[in-house]
């Protein structure tokens, strides 16, 4: 019985079809890179380092409070520095948008436009279309993040030259060791953003309104920025990403500590993954005709 029911699901496959290769990822990145969306952010990215030049050329230079030096007080001191201090005010926010937007608008958007039915009936495997939706939203919110540090040590060795990243708490790294330390930052801001692209590619799965995912995680992450901020929770604390999301800036001592980093980027793996489990094991049931 299962012989004849096999040689009948191979009778009505159409010849050459392979599942694997149905919507290539090149032609779901070329889709994504064409959309105004994706245009508009990679744009304020880009006008980020841009717009603090011109804020540091108007205000003038950052300077010490009280003999406390932050990052920002050295963001003139190199391109190293400016590219630093860009990260360091985009991190807990602005990064956020862009990967919930890629993450978020991907799914909802196709069901929004009625266009989502279409692809699968391609015949597209609702596994395959998730993994390209996933693979590419993840991609341009990699190169978002590459991106503005890229743009900002450009713009910072231009306006201040270039030189060896200052430490706020003393000493300083040479442009070859800085460069290092700050791959590794982007990497790691990456990873801690893992659960904000979980939380909106889930919810993209969900609802057919892609303002509604991508508000929703951005709206999520900054609840878990709130609760951070509750001392009270005092341990319970240690497992919200949030709690972990500026451990990056150990990375950029003479001699860096990395538990920091390895605990925030478990708990992001971790809850990325049950997120991304959640949407692939619910877009397998959902009813995408109606």
């Amino acid at each position: 019985m299962s012989t004849l029911t096999e040689r009948t699901a191979e009778a009505e496959t159409a010849s050459g079809y392979r599942p694997a290769r149905t919507l290539p990822l090149r032609v779901e990145l070329v889709r994504q890179l064409k959309r105004r969306r994706t245009l508009v952010m990679f744009g304020i990215l880009a006008a980020l380092p841009f717009v603090l030049v011109i804020a540091f050329a108007i205000g003038g230079t950052p300077s010490d409070r009280g003999g406390q030096v932050t990052l920002m007080d050295t963001a003139t001191a190199s391109g190293a520095n400016f590219a630093a201090v860009n990260l360091f005010v985009s991190a807990g926010f602005l990064l956020v948008i862009p990967v919930a937007l890629f993450c978020g608008d991907t799914v909802a958007s196709e069901a929004g436009w009625s266009s989502l039915r279409y692809l699968l009936a391609a015949p597209v495997p609702r596994a395959r279309l998730l993994w390209s939706k996933l693979v590419v939203g993840l991609g341009l919110s990699l190169a978002a993040m590459i991106l503005l540090p890229v743009v900002a040590l450009a713009v910072g060795t231009a306006a201040y030259g270039w030189g060896p990243l200052r430490i706020p708490t003393g000493g300083s790294l040479d442009s070859g060791t800085a460069t290092q330390r700050l791959l590794v930052v982007v990497a790691y801001i990456f990873l801690s953003q893992l659960v904000t692209a979980g939380l909106a590619f889930w919810l993209s799965t969900k609802t057919d309104a892609p303002l509604g995912a991508v508000g929703g995680a951005v709206g999520l992450t900054i609840v878990g920025n709130v609760l951070d901020a509750v001392t009270a929770l005092g341990h319970w604390r240690d497992f919200l990403p949030a709690h972990w999301q500026f451990a990056w800036a150990d990375a950029v001592q003479p001699h860096p500590e990395w538990s920091g980093m390895i605990q925030g980027t478990a708990i992001s793996i971790t809850y990325a993954l049950v997120l991304f489990a959640l949407a692939f094991r619910g877009f397998a049931r959902k009813d995408v005709v109606s």
